[in-house]
């Protein structure tokens, strides 16, 4: 694998679980709900709740890489500083976006009631993900020794998964708003509380010492065999004493850390395998990379084809009746991943060509949205 296609490995890790997720929000927004309890149902839907896992965990690995070089022009908060954190503000501010129960200020404060409130303020991948993006942004400016940092990042996974079943006993909405409490459990809707979540993306950053390791000592083979050696171990150990050895395992299935470290398993040794299908091509290019670098497009525009009344007034989730059969739900996939593969790479190819004009179309767009959104 040459210099210039450092870390495609991680980006075709992004690539594929943002396709897969396209799948997964399609599949249970449109299926019958008596095909949610069939067999082939549940085999599918241990395969998408990899998805998010590999999403969060590439997220924090690619954001500690990317800090790598300016770190110490990040401690001046200049322009550096200030471009990171709005990146990670919108991230953050679509995340929220995509939840609005209404596309107006004014009506969501006439219409506070629980179910609206519980729908704004929902958690869901892209808060997760911004949130600990924040955390590892601060955690590298104030951190100036690497080893530090990087201990600082296995510190916050270990906590996080030690904490998650204490956080998922208490209902935080009787101590805090409901904007913060549902960070922390899903008591309340949310669908990626920070914990246990907040550990892919700390493992992410963590893993990242390895890689820069390697790659300073030019022994990337030997770490891409190494995750693919302990991302087996993690997987099978799991498995044995998850499903064998403590089948009646108490603390729940998200809490529980032989869940993340299942999970855990597989991202590591998908990312070896990777590498190594990557190291026998030159100059590789492909669709899949085109959706990781356009990553927040393709989520929210795939979500607003799904769930905004968009066709005719009617969304798909209500020309569907969410009633469709296996056959139909993966006609309606294939469809949204083509449109989604185009979208991906003529987005991306229209930055290269035109870098400033888009930027500045991006921007207006955010603006006059949000301004109809606050004066609607």
């Amino acid at each position: 694998m040459s210099q210039k296609n450092r870390a495609l490995f991680i980006d075709l890790l992004k690539g594929l679980a943002l396709i897969v997720m396209v799948e997964v929000h399609v599949f249970n927004a449109l299926i019958s709900p008596e095909l949610k309890n069939t067999w082939l149902f549940a085999r599918l839907n241990f395969i998408n709740g990899l998805v998010a896992p590999a999403f969060s965990f590439a997220s924090g690995l690619v954001f500690v890489l990317s800090m790598q070089r300016g770190a110490e022009e990040l401690r001046t908060f200049g322009k550096v500083f200030w471009r990171k954190l709005s990146r990670i503000g919108l991230i953050l501010l679509i995340g929220y976006s995509l939840h609005l129960p209404y596309f107006s200020l004014t009506k969501i404060l006439r219409n506070q009631t629980q179910p609206v409130l519980e729908s704004l303020y929902t958690v869901d991948i892209l808060q997760l993900i911004a949130t600990g993006l924040i955390v590892l942004f601060f955690a590298k400016i104030f951190i100036k020794n690497e080893k530090r940092f990087f201990n600082f990042s296995l510190l916050m996974t270990v906590l996080v998964l030690v904490l998650s079943p204490v956080m998922w006993s208490i209902d935080f909405s009787n101590h805090l708003p409901l904007l913060f409490s549902n960070y922390f459990n899903r008591m309340h809707g949310s669908l990626f509380p920070l914990f246990p979540w907040w550990a892919f993306v700390f493992s992410g950053a963590y893993v990242a010492k390895y890689y820069i390791q390697a790659k300073n000592e030019n022994k990337e083979p030997e770490f891409a065999k190494r995750l693919i050696y302990y991302g087996t171990a993690f997987y099978l150990i799991s498995v044995i004493l998850m499903y064998f050895i403590f089948p009646l395992f108490d603390i729940g299935v998200r809490p529980n850390p032989l869940w993340f470290t299942e999970r855990f398993g597989v991202i590591l040794l998908s990312l070896g395998i990777f590498w190594f299908y990557l190291n026998k091509k030159e100059n590789y290019k492909s669709l899949i990379l085109d959706v990781s670098r356009e990553s927040l497009l393709i989520y929210w525009v795939h979500l607003q084809l799904i769930y905004r009344e968009l066709i005719g007034a009617r969304s798909l989730v209500q020309i569907s009746n969410q009633n469709y059969n296996f056959l139909e739900c993966t006609v309606v996939t294939i469809i949204l991943i083509g449109l989604m593969l185009v979208l991906a790479k003529a987005w991306n190819g229209l930055k290269g060509k035109y870098p400033l004009y888009t930027k500045r179309f991006t921007a207006a767009v955010i603006g006059i949205s949000l301004l109809i959104f606050l004066v609607r």
